[in-house]
């Protein structure tokens, strides 16, 4: 195994490592155990079927030193700009979807830029992987990309209930998952 999958492996384990623990700090929230199980069941399916048909096995590792160095540096930034929205939302986090009690609206620090700064972070985390190991990552990435955009638009909906003169005033100045474009 080279030093560059080492090292995107142990980044990822210390990252959820990470991300497990501070889970406990947080508010208690909930989230209708429908949706969540149908959410999850649907990601399991595609996770398997992606597996039995061999999209994360095989293929070329990439060999260039460079594209290796990019695509760390595209995931060190991408788990980083997660951690920081995570630190900076503090107790405000909670798994995607949930209804937090006591919310409050979080709109400094990475939220002054795009409103799910987590999953914008994570998403570079796996297009860093993608640069760096092996191109099928874009799948990861693509899949993850469906399952955030539809936790965003749910999480915005809830928003604007729970902020109804704060939250459109926030939405109209920031972008959903891409600085200055999307």
């Amino acid at each position: 195994m080279r030093v560059v999958e080492v090292i995107f492996g142990v980044g990822w384990a210390a990252f959820w490592i990470y991300w497990i623990i501070a889970a406990f700090s947080s508010k208690r929230g909930r989230i209708p155990v429908r949706r969540e199980v149908g959410i999850r069941l649907v990601i399991a399916l595609i996770v398997l079927l992606a597996l039995r048909a061999g999209a994360l096995r095989g293929g070329s590792l990439n060999e260039s030193p460079l594209r290796a160095g990019i695509g760390l540096l595209l995931f060190a930034l991408g788990l980083a700009f997660a951690i920081w929205a995570r630190v900076h939302l503090g107790r405000n986090w909670g798994t995607p979807m949930s209804r937090k009690a006591d919310p409050e609206l979080v709109t400094t620090g990475p939220y002054r830029r795009v409103r799910h700064p987590i999953y914008t972070g994570i998403l570079l985390g796996l297009v860093g992987n993608a640069v760096g190991l092996s191109w099928y990552w874009l799948l990861a990435a693509g899949l993850a990309g469906v399952y955030f955009f539809y936790s965003a638009t749910v999480e915005e909906r809830t928003m604007t209930e729970q902020f109804p003169d704060a939250y459109p005033a926030y939405v109209s100045r920031t972008k959903m998952l891409v600085p200055f474009l999307f």
